[in-house]
Formats: structure tokens, sequence, C-alpha cells
């Protein structure tokens, strides 16, 4: 019997229907997990006066959320390559939007702290497990923007979350905005009756008949039926331990990716938590503050779109190289006194350059690891990566407690941006080498 290569047919497809549903629907949850996660920053100023936070205080609490999305982007993005991304995708969604429901019944620190934490355990492990299976389905001429546009969703979420802070906290407290996550849960069922499983994970169980439905909508017109049996390309090696993550030559560009990672959500996490409350300790208003939240997530989307269109014409990885030296200027910049319009703009590019990098460095990881080890190498990415997420409050708030001036605060927050450069300066060198020294293999697309 004739053998049909799944990668041949995904990689090759046109942009279909099918498509653009699975794209529009990992948005979707992108969306919601964005609101979860910058919901913190949007309602720090209010929590801190009613419970009298100190800056460290407030930056501890922060990192709660942070710890649960490392150990949920370790343990989901690694169970869901045994039990399926569809079941994974579910389980997290339904465990971060109740966990954020409860937080706006919290009346103390340590209730809203352990609150944060379950929703992070959710929006960590969602957020891979999203990425791999847009990736997947991606055709290859596209992949990079495709997964940048899906993922422009987080930015969208933390848009909303200003946009929402603006009009109810005046009106109905911090506690509102948490309610408003009864809204994403209840489009639960329509995300399970739509969203399809991954079709490797369905070939690898078996299940042919339905991997070959799935493969019919991505490819209307290559006869299926009864054509042959299915096979992946890249489906040697069952293994799915955080080791096979350093076989076959990619130790050092894994480590490469894990610095990059955690340098970025260093500056996101960081930008994302203090960013109002310095504002407003700079002379500027509540509504203001928030602004600028609004345009840090404005140009997120913006860079994320950008820059995978950048990097299916050109190089990734090098986009991303130029991306983080964009990310240390553009912030060291903030803390001097500019024009509305001028400091307006360099927060459109911080956000365009560290929220925007994110998601180009889940779409570089995503295309690096085959698919057998995809959703286990983005969840060890994205979780030794929430390392530096849960340093970027804790350091906001260390230097918000010694009183530093204003541009010294944003020039600590800006150093991450050029240690990142460099680390994926390094991962390109290293993938030119691998391709020069086995031209025929399949290396990972940088």
């Amino acid at each position: 019997m004739s053998k049909i290569d799944v990668h041949d047919i995904i990689d090759n497809a046109g942009f279909t229907r099918f498509h653009w549903m699975v794209m529009a629907l990992c948005a979707l949850l992108l969306i919601f997990d964005g609101y979860d996660l910058f919901i913190y920053g949007v309602v720090l100023p209010a929590i801190m006066q009613e419970w009298g936070l100190t800056p460290l205080e407030a930056g501890a609490l922060g990192s709660y959320a942070l710890f649960g999305m490392m150990f949920g982007a370790l343990a989901f993005g690694t169970l869901a390559d045994r039990i399926g991304r569809k079941k994974g995708i579910a389980i997290c969604f339904a465990l971060f939007s109740s966990a954020t429901i409860i937080n706006g019944f919290a009346s103390n620190p340590t209730e809203f702290g352990i609150c944060r934490f379950l929703a992070g355990l959710g929006c960590g492990g969602l957020m891979p497990n999203a990425v791999a299976l847009m990736n997947e389905y991606a055709p290859k001429r596209l992949r990079s923007t495709l997964v940048a546009v899906m993922f422009s969703g987080y930015s969208l979420g933390g848009m909303l979350a200003a946009g929402v802070g603006i009009y109810m906290l005046p009106r109905f407290g911090w506690e509102s905005m948490f309610f408003a996550a009864g809204v994403p849960l209840l489009l639960l069922p329509l995300i399970l009756w739509k969203l399809p499983e991954s079709v490797g994970f369905l070939v690898r169980q078996g299940r042919h008949a339905q991997a070959r439905a799935i493969l019919q909508r991505i490819a209307p017109d290559v006869p299926l039926a009864n054509s042959g049996e299915l096979v992946m390309s890249e489906n040697k090696g069952q293994g799915v331990g955080v080791f096979e993550l350093f076989r076959e030559g990619r130790a050092l560009r894994t480590l490469c990716l894990w610095l990059a990672f955690f340098c970025c959500l260093l500056m996101v996490y960081a930008l994302s938590s203090w960013l109002p409350k310095l504002m407003a300790s700079a002379g500027y208003s509540l509504g203001s503050s928030l602004s600028f939240l609004l345009a840090l997530n404005f140009g997120g989307m913006a860079g994320a779109i950008l820059g995978g269109w950048l990097g299916d014409r050109f190089n990734l990885s090098k986009v991303m190289v130029a991306f983080f030296i964009a990310a240390a200027v553009s912030i060291s910049l903030l803390g001097f006194k500019s024009a509305p319009a001028l400091l307006y703009l360099l927060i459109f590019i911080a956000g365009a350059t560290t929220i925007g990098t994110q998601i180009l460095l889940y779409a570089g990881a995503a295309q690096f690891y085959g698919l057998s080890i995809r959703s286990t190498g983005l969840g060890w990415a994205s979780g030794i990566g929430r390392n530096g997420a849960i340093v970027g409050p804790l350091l906001g708030g260390a230097l918000m407690a010694i009183d530093l001036p204003l541009q010294l605060n944003f020039m600590a927050f800006a150093v991450p941006g050029a240690v990142a450069a460099l680390a994926m300066t390094l991962f390109a060198l290293s993938s030119q080498r691998r391709r020069r020294a086995a031209p025929g293999a399949a290396v990972a697309a940088s």
C-alpha cells in the first residue's frame, strides 16, 4: 500500500476555511488568556490602595499567577503530547476561567494570590498548546504569519483588559474585572465542538479515519478516502521527555531559546504589571496610565503580525534579533521626558518588540521542534521563560521600593532585551552551521 505524508499535504495546502476556523478559535482562546494575564496590571493601583500593599508586596502578589504559568506550561505542554492538544486546551481554559471568576470574591491578598496561581496554571498550559495546534495546521509558506496573527489575540486580550478597566474600575470596583471572565466560560462548548484535534496525535493513536477527514478539509482537491496509509515524516522517536529537546544537535539552540524566552517574558511582565503604576507616579491620571497599557498591547499586536510577515519572507531568528535591539532602545528612552505623541510612539514600539517578539519566539520554537516533541518543546521553553515573567513584577516592585529615578527603572527593564538579542544571534549562527554541516537534513527553520 502506498504511503501519504501528512506533512506534505499540510505544508503544500492552500489557505482554506478550515485554516480560518483554527486561527479564529485559537485567537479567541488567546484573547481570553491575554485578558486574564494583563488584568493584574489594570487592578494593581486599586488593590495597592485598598489593602495597603507596599511595592514589594504588590510585586510578589503579581508573581503568583506567573509561578502558576510556569508549572502549567511544563505540565500541560507535556501532557498534551500524550492526551491530545484539544483535551489539554479544554482543561486549561476551564481552569483559568473558573479561577479568575472566583478571584473576584477574594477578600485579602492570600486568597487573591491562591486564585491567581490557579488561573496561572491554566493560562500557562493553554498558550503553548494553542501555538502548537496552529503551527501544525498552517501551510509552510504562511506558518510564521498565521501563528503571529493568531497570537495577536493575546495582545487584543491585554487591550480588552485595559479598555474594560477604564470603564469599569471607577464604576464597579476591581472585583468586576474578574467577574467579567464568566463570559468566556460560556463559549467553552462552542470551542470544544469546533476546535480540531491535532492530526499528528490522531495518526499516532491509529485514528486514521478522523485524520483523513481533517486532511480532506485542509486539502479538498487531494483524494484521500482510500488512497494509502497516513505517515508522518517526523514521527521517528516517540519519546516526549525533556531530554529529547537536547538530542540530535538541538542542545545549544534549546538553551538559547530558553534564555530568550526568559528575557523577553521578563520585559513583557515588568511593563504590563508596572507601566500604569510608574506612569501614575510620574503624574499621569489613572485613565491616561491605562491608555499607555492599551498602546503597549496595540504595539504588541502590530509587532507580531509585522514580525511574522517578515519571518516568512526573510529569516525569523534575525528578525527577532532586530526586534530585541529595538526593545532595549525604546524601553530605555521611556524614562525620559517626552512629548505625548513621542511617548505613545515609544510605548507602541516597546509593545511591538516585547509582546510581539514573545509571539515570534513561540512561532520560532514551534518550527524548530519536530511534531512528536512540539508541545513538550513549547511547554518547556514557555515554562523556563515564566521564571523571567516571575522576576519582572518582582523587579518592578524592588525598583519602586528603593525609589529610583524613572529613567533608571526603565533602563533596568531594557537590559534583558540586549541579552535576548545575543541569545538569538547565537541561535541563528548555530542553525546556519547545522545547515552547512548537513545540507540534506531537515534542520529547523530559523
